[in-house]
């Protein structure tokens, strides 16, 4: 019986090694994928046990099984994860056929017959991002893994004779399947296909199955039950497709920045040492009101100012008594009083530039701002 390859175990190791960064060409979340290509059985060697006239001299005169190209096909249901790590369930299945071929080798060969395999596999992936090193990782994705799992195997009539002596093996086994991957796949978003990848791939799987048993024939019709060693070992070449649902890797352009709304302000007017509202204030305040309605306002400033006559501290005073008659109007009119911050400037802030103590109808104003 044959054991698990090295190559297998190197390419899982070498998966592990490293982490790349994440990246939104790599595999993430669910994906299924599908492969067809060539399969390869190593020409092997089907030893039998010798027996009286037989032909087979030793345990090492045997039967040499050589092989015609055949196919793989797989299918497969996985999951990736950041790093471009992928976990997969896989089912494989492999068909050759014998090479009907007769003639001599080494010893003798054994021609006909087909090897059909089925397995089930678990695989560790990981997609290599060479972006590090200046190759864009949106055009190819080299990828190395491995995997493990159980497989069942049919050899039918697989055989042949030669001088008199002849071999046919039909039977079943099954045992652990191993392989090792390594591949390229190419991101096909350019193509208006987020999520979908192409993809070349080498694989080489190595099936354990118990010894078969085998007829063996001589010379003279005599035959009996050998044992065969029926390990397989081959060489694939898989052309896959692999899609990743939920992706969209299409440019998704950013939201435009919302600018922020003007502040909008009304001004209101008032005579020289007074507070009251004029019929004009009154209009100018129910249209700031009305205006509130039609934009989102938070909050509405009420700031009083004086021109430069009287005193500093007096027109303080009168500020104050501006903007709080312009607040009592817009609350009387419907404005929520929660919304409204009244407060008095005095003779700073000036609309006219002026000297001191100089009357400026333009100062003497209230400015309700909508925030």
């Amino acid at each position: 019986m044959r054991t698990f390859s090295p190559l297998v175990a190197a390419a899982m190791a070498w998966c592990l090694a490293k982490s790349p960064p994440a990246s939104a060409q790599l595999t993430r979340g669910p994906y299924v994928g599908f492969g067809l290509g060539a399969s390869m059985l190593y020409e092997g060697n089907a030893p039998v046990a010798p027996m009286p006239n037989s032909g087979l001299a030793t345990p090492s005169d045997h039967f040499r099984m050589s092989w015609d190209p055949g196919f793989i096909g797989a299918i497969s249901a996985g999951w990736g994860f950041r790093y471009g790590l992928r976990v997969e369930l896989e089912g494989v299945f492999r068909r050759s056929e014998a090479d009907a071929g007769n003639g001599l080798a080494f010893s003798r060969r054994a021609g006909g017959g087909t090897f059909d395999s089925q397995a089930v596999m678990a695989n560790l992936l990981w997609d290599i991002n060479l972006s590090t090193i200046g190759i864009p990782h949106r055009y190819v994705l080299p990828y190395v893994g491995g995997g493990a799992g159980y497989g069942w195997s049919q050899w039918s009539n697989v055989g042949g004779s030669v001088s008199g002596s002849g071999l046919n093996l039909s039977d079943h086994g099954e045992g652990m399947v191993y392989q090792g991957i390594v591949g390229l796949s190419f991101p096909l978003d350019w193509a208006g296909v987020p999520g979908l990848y192409a993809a070349v791939e080498y694989r080489y799987i190595a099936q354990e199955s118990p010894i078969l048993n085998a007829r063996v024939t001589g010379p003279g019709g005599t035959s009996r039950t050998a044992p065969v060693d029926a390990a397989s070992h081959n060489n694939n070449i898989l052309f896959a497709l692999r899609y990743n649902f939920g992706r969209s890797d299409a440019i998704v352009p950013a939201a435009a920045a919302v600018a922020p709304v003007p502040a909008r302000s009304f001004l209101v007017f008032f005579d020289w040492n007074r507070a009251e509202l004029t019929d004009r204030a009154r209009q100018i305040i129910a249209e700031a009101a009305r205006a509130r309605t039609s934009q989102a306002v938070t909050r509405i400033e009420v700031n009083g100012y004086t021109d430069t006559s009287g005193s500093a501290q007096y027109n303080q005073a009168l500020s104050v008594r501006r903007a709080n008659a312009v607040a009592a109007e817009l609350v009387r009119i419907g404005v929520p009083h929660n919304e409204i911050v009244a407060r008095g400037f005095g003779e700073t802030n000036l609309l006219v530039a002026t000297p001191d103590n100089t009357r400026e109808p333009q100062n003497r104003r209230v400015e309700i701002i909508l925030r």
